[in-house]
């Protein structure tokens, strides 16, 4: 299991290469809200953050074998990025349907692409055997104590720069959730705060296997969300049980409140961001969590022109 010591690791490892992204002061309903602004990170996205501690702790030995990885998209742009950085080949397992700012992102760092259907293939099998042909390090994008780890890392920023800005302790962090590496690793590296997840409604599993008490996957045939970021059907065991010993609870949040959060942050904040990373904005601007202490992680910025364009119309 991932450890916040592990956290305090991948943090000395990133000191080189990752961005410290800034906390921004807003304001929401009058009350003052800070943001962590992820969509700034090298390659768009919290992502490089896991990938790199995880791609870095690979012996020299191995790293000629290279790394395999899937995602539609932030974290392959992060393996990618990394794996550039360190002279390891890498093959990213992507949907077909992958946004194709993510598709050019990723093959501007080197990485081979290798796509799939969604619908009718799975990238965990595919991903799998090319690492069993290759001899690649499989790189999971949230099932990986190394990931959660890296991810941790905004956490511990979070503390930081929060009793910085106002002399006091964060209470309360809401956080986007796929697969739940980034706020697993949050739970780790922030202690002492609260943890919320968010999740497109009809993909909030995480929230609803919190409520539960175990892990509940996705249901059969989920609505279609804009955010292909946080499309996983089921959570990780992992990530699950950090949370659940956290006490950490869910929000679910809809198309048009995810689309609303997206238009104040270009237009408040002057920053682009992608549907996905949108989510725990969208979960404060709808009331659907306390702001008074709160910050919200907003990640990535990794958004085709045309899409953002129709959401924030």
């Amino acid at each position: 299991m991932p450890t916040l010591s592990g956290v305090r690791g991948a943090a000395n490892a990133l000191t080189h290469v990752g961005v410290v992204t800034p906390l921004i002061e807003t304001q929401i309903r009058d009350e003052v809200v800070f943001i962590k602004a992820e969509c700034l990170q090298r390659t768009g996205s919290f992502k490089l953050r896991g990938a790199w501690w995880r791609l870095a702790s690979i012996p020299a030995v191995q790293r000629a074998q290279g790394v395999v990885a899937f995602s539609s998209g932030n974290h392959a742009q992060g393996v990618a990025w990394a794996a550039r950085r360190l002279g390891m080949p890498a093959v990213i397992v992507m949907p077909r349907d992958a946004p194709a700012a993510k598709v050019a992102g990723t093959r501007a760092s080197g990485a081979e692409i290798v796509f799939y259907d969604r619908a009718t293939e799975s990238r965990e099998a595919i991903a799998a055997e090319i690492a069993q042909t290759s001899g690649a390090v499989l790189v999971p994008s949230f099932d990986d104590p190394w990931i959660v780890e890296g991810q941790g890392t905004a956490g511990l920023e979070i503390v930081e720069q929060y009793r910085a800005a106002t002399g006091r302790s964060v209470a309360r962090i809401a956080v986007c959730c796929g697969g739940g590496g980034l706020s697993a690793g949050i739970a780790l590296g922030a202690p002492d705060a609260a943890i919320v997840v968010v999740e497109p409604e009809g993909w909030d599993d995480m929230g609803e296997s919190l409520r539960r008490g175990a892990i509940v996957p996705v249901g059969a045939n989920p609505p279609v969300t804009s955010c292909d970021a946080l499309q996983t059907l089921r959570v990780a065991d992992r990530t699950f049980e950090i949370l659940r010993a956290r006490g950490a609870t869910g929000i679910a949040v809809s198309e048009a409140e995810i689309a609303a959060a997206m238009r104040f942050a270009f237009e408040t904040l002057k920053l682009v961001v992608e549907p996905g990373g949108a989510v725990a904005l969208a979960a404060a601007l709808a009331g659907k969590l306390p702001l008074a202490g709160t910050a919200l992680v907003v990640s990535g910025g990794n958004v085709d022109p045309a899409t953002f364009r129709t959401l924030t119309a």
